[in-house]
């Protein structure tokens, strides 16, 4: 493999969809809501897709250097377990990727927080900052929380209450409490890609020391657990588009059906390497719903 083209896979460019699903469910009702500003949008989306790439390439070295990426894993090669790229090599690619994030998020909230307090200035500071240690902290370190069992909760922070609640805010800025339903959805749906991940790779998981919540409640009660999240986030958007009033968003629900089905299959799946092309179809179906509600507030936004 090219230099090239490894770090390009290093970069695990399919996770992308399933980071951005946050900020274009936040931008859709903003929009709605007479908020939008095209500034934010984009700064939003490249922080986004920042912040997503230093968690990979961090991910890769973490897993790489503790020894988890290794021969009997299973899923896509792994670039500093198959020696294409040193760890000194990611480490620095971690570092650059990190301040460019930061560099992105500061600008961002330099044009997001105006006629804002400095108080709430300096706390979206510090939630970028948070972004990128968690981004990183994941595997890397010594107490890296993905190797006890945190990883599901901080997904659901960051990739839902975070993405979600944190870039709405930026445009209207206020708090809606109504956003911390699609913020659950996303959330639980990104936690769910995570739990999946983790059941294709409990064996090896568990003989290398990550002690995932997936090693932590064993396999069965991981299969209801990952049917509990995809359920209750869709419940969860549904009661959005309740509250919502516009009986046409719930259209915006039909890749939820592709969820359920994928439920269903999950629960019937005794070999964990079928689990691997299951990601691909939760985290696109995440996208979907996120596409779908933006495209529907777009038609049903009042001229």
């Amino acid at each position: 493999m090219s230099t090239p083209k490894a770090w390009v896979s290093a970069m695990r460019l399919r996770t992308l969809p399933l980071s951005l699903s946050g900020i274009i469910t936040g931008s859709a009702v903003a929009y709605y809501n007479d908020y939008w500003d095209t500034m934010i949008f984009s700064l939003s989306i490249v922080t986004t897709i920042l912040f997503q790439i230093v968690s990979n390439l961090a991910n890769d070295l973490g897993d790489g250097l503790k020894g988890t990426d290794n021969a009997d894993r299973l899923g896509p090669d792994r670039m500093v377990q198959s020696g294409v790229i040193s760890p000194k090599q990611m480490k620095s690619a971690v570092i650059f990727t990190a301040v460019l994030s930061f560099i992105s998020a500061a600008t961002l909230i330099y044009f997001g927080a105006q006629n804002m307090s400095s108080t709430i200035m300096w706390f979206y500071v510090i939630l970028a900052l948070l972004c990128i240690l968690a981004a990183i902290t994941y595997t890397v370190g010594k107490r890296a929380y993905g190797y006890h069992g945190l990883g599901d909760l901080m997904v659901l922070i960051f990739f839902g209450f975070v993405s979600v609640l944190g870039v709405y805010s930026l445009y209207s800025k206020e708090f809606l409490i109504d956003m911390i339903l699609p913020a659950v959805t996303i959330g639980m749906l990104s936690t769910a890609v995570l739990n999946l991940n983790n059941m294709r790779d409990y064996a090896n998981d568990a003989k290398s020391g990550k002690n995932t919540l997936v090693v932590k409640m064993g396999p069965n009660i991981a299969k209801l657990y990952h049917a509990m999240l995809i359920i209750f986030a869709l419940c969860s958007l549904g009661v959005f588009i309740t509250l919502f009033n516009k009986p046409l968003l719930y259209l915006g629900m039909i890749p939820g059906l592709v969820l359920l089905l994928h439920v269903r299959k999950v629960m019937q799946t005794t070999d964990v390497e079928k689990f691997d092309p299951e990601l691909k179809v939760v985290a696109l179906s995440t996208f979907a719903l996120s596409i779908f509600m933006f495209a529907l507030l777009i038609y049903l936004k009042p001229i």
